[in-house]
């Protein structure tokens, strides 16, 4: 990232006004960083550093409630850049890659037919392949390589404030500055351990917001010196939450609420007359990003964007804010949320697994290294500590009065009519827009295969109806107070409603022998979803050595997806994965080892089917090297 400071002033710049006296298109500049919540000075956090952002606010504006749709990158990117839920696109899963619809146009590519230039400078991560959808996509991508009296659309992505260089603490990345945060000063929340090394991390995370800052001035002094100013609008806001636990991978809103600030010269105020004041408090979400600068740019916003424009007049405000997270690395997961401005409902639909699972990426260095020593010294405090178990099934916070979200209100009477009215937004939201969290990766990527279409397409084989009948499965997930109730859905002819009854199974803490001959039949179901999923249960819960069959078949198909789910469900057995460990060493592991992190074949499926199976070998008490 550092390249784009340093590139010649391209051969023009756009001209101030064309014949009838109209402003030209406005220029449109994102600055993006990642992993960082809403921490700048001028949110009013008096250990932040960022004058260089404070002083865009000065004229500019300021979103207080603008939200990432994921807490996690790429999901959150998808969902940004084609204005379109990354739940309907089946893009949800960090990382993977996803078949999208051919007829599906991102921002970069609306822009470049609006006769807009499109640089990026330089991440993508959409889970999707970008390729030829932008002008320029390179560490040397800039505004000013443009044809001369194109308008552009440039992004510019920093790095620096990534959960790696904030968890690695190196001093070479902060070396420009003349002043650092002093840890003694950081103010953590209750969640954060207060120990030496975990404010010593919390500072180096602001002083990295500074180098970010740092960049920012810069890229405002080259538009000044372009002379392009007051021709362009310039977007500055961050990915998702802090690249730290109970921030990053959490669906909460110290993961989901993102910094934003936005700056529109004088001649495009009429693009905006929202923005009647310098703080803005109308809920965003990064699903509106895209249609709103295709406004912007007077460009027509496509039927398919899921968005909506969030500048202009005929403003339509957003009345709630949805939110997912799914599979990261090989950590699988669905959790949905809704937030109405005030409170924020979530609902986890596989509450067996707890926040921090047992995991190669929940035992790297750093903040992870550090929670996991202080739990082994018992040292951790009681928000820390419920990380490590089973999560509820339904959470409520009131985000007015309880900052840090310590205090579910689930359970409480006087909040019951709000959770029915909040939970049953949630679900026509999920049934509306195809959630394809509901179908298991594995079994969505297959259809999408067989069908030779792209997920979104395939999901929509299925009636409105048919979703409802999904939803209705995954809603008992939690629920039940005998397993007996769900033999409906264990014996019925739908592989989806099958799959919620068995991870309705799993999540059941007491005897489940009441449907262990619906148990067994499934081992043999023709979906492997289903199938795997009846294997790692009965093994679980009794030791079967038919389902070790069944789960080892499914770790030696050629469908990355498919064995990436059964590398999941195998890590999950912790030691009693014993018996799958010569086949993991001698036929599995080979297949997709290679250079990536010094062990893996490819940065997508096969890292991650290669972590699970690493971290089922060290569970069963074999020695693997991750140094990386």
């Amino acid at each position: 990232m550092k390249n784009f400071l340093f590139i010649p002033l391209a051969l023009g710049m756009a001209t101030s006004g064309n014949s009838q006296n109209e402003p030209d298109p406005p220029n449109i500049l994102w600055i993006t960083h990642e992993d960082l919540s809403p921490i700048y000075g001028c949110y009013g956090d008096e250990y932040s550093n960022t004058p260089n952002i404070d002083k865009l606010v000065e004229k500019g504006h300021r979103f207080t409630q603008a939200f990432s749709n994921a807490p996690i990158c790429a999901p959150a990117r998808s969902t940004l850049i084609t204005g379109m839920y990354a739940t309907s696109l089946g893009t949800q899963h960090l990382r993977s890659e996803i078949p999208v619809p051919q007829n599906l146009k991102i921002l970069p590519e609306l822009l470049r037919e609006a006769g807009y230039y499109t640089t990026n400078n330089v991440k993508t991560d959409y889970n999707f392949d970008p390729a030829g959808r932008w002008d320029e996509l390179s560490n040397e991508a800039h505004w000013r390589n443009r044809p001369e009296g194109k308008p552009f659309f440039s992004v510019i992505n920093f790095m620096i404030t990534h959960e790696g260089p904030t968890n690695a603490l190196r001093s070479s990345d902060t070396d420009q500055l003349d002043r650092h945060h002093d840890p003694a000063e950081a103010q953590l929340p209750p969640y954060i351990p207060d120990s030496p090394k975990m404010r010593e991390i919390w500072a180096h995370m602001y002083d990295l917001l500074t180098v970010f800052d740092n960049g920012v001035g810069e890229l405002l002094q080259q538009l000044e010196d372009d002379g392009l100013s007051e021709n362009t609008i310039v977007f500055v806001f961050s990915d998702h939450g802090h690249g730290l636990p109970g921030h990053k991978r959490w669906i909460n809103n110290a993961g989901l609420q993102v910094p934003f600030v936005l700056y529109v010269p004088e001649k495009y105020k009429h693009l905006v007359p929202n923005l009647t004041a310098p703080v803005v408090d109308q809920m965003v979400g990064f699903v509106d990003f895209a249609p709103t600068v295709i406004s912007l740019a007077g460009a027509e916003v496509p039927e398919m964007m899921q968005g909506r424009n969030f500048l202009g007049g005929d403003v339509n405000p957003n009345e709630f804010i949805y939110g997912y997270r799914d599979r990261a690395d090989d950590c699988y997961e669905m959790s949905r949320s809704v937030f109405d401005g005030r409170y924020l409902y979530v609902r986890h639909f596989m509450p067996q697994l707890p926040f921090w699972q047992d995991a190669v990426i929940f035992n790297k260095g750093g903040s992870y290294e550090e929670i996991n020593g202080l739990r082994e010294e018992g040292k951790l405090p009681k928000p820390t500590l419920d990380w490590f178990n089973r999560k509820p099934v339904e959470q409520l916070f009131d985000l007015k009065n309880d900052r840090w979200e310590q205090n579910n209100l689930i359970g409480n009477s006087e909040y019951a009519g709000l959770v029915d009215n909040l939970r049953s937004k949630l679900d026509q939201w999920m049934i509306g827009h195809y959630d394809t969290g509901l179908i298991e990766e594995g079994e969505y990527m297959t259809m999408a295969a067989n069908q030779n279409t792209s997920v979104y397409e395939a999901v929509r084989q299925f009636s409105s109806g048919d979703y409802a009948r999904f939803t209705e499965a995954a809603q008992k997930v939690g629920k039940v107070s005998d397993p007996r109730e769900l033999i409906p859905a264990l014996e019925d002819e739908n592989s989806i409603v099958k799959f919620w009854a068995l991870v309705a199974v799993d999540a059941f803490e007491g005897d489940v022998s009441g449907v262990d001959a619906q148990l067994k039949k499934l081992l043999s179901d023709e979906a492997w979803s289903v199938a795997g999923k009846a294997a790692e249960i009965r093994i679980k819960r009794f030791g079967d050595e038919e389902a070790y069959r069944v789960l080892e078949e499914k770790l030696k198909l050629d469908s990355e997806p498919v064995v990436l789910q059964a590398a999941i469900s195998t890590r999950l057995l912790e030691e009693k994965a014993r018996p799958l460990l010569t086949a993991i060493q001698e036929e599995i592991m080979p297949k997709y080892s290679g250079d990536v992190w010094g062990r893996y074949l490819t940065w997508s499926y096969p890292m991650f089917i290669g972590m699970a199976l690493d971290q089922t070998q060290i569970n069963c008490g074999v020695e693997i090297d991750l140094e990386r």
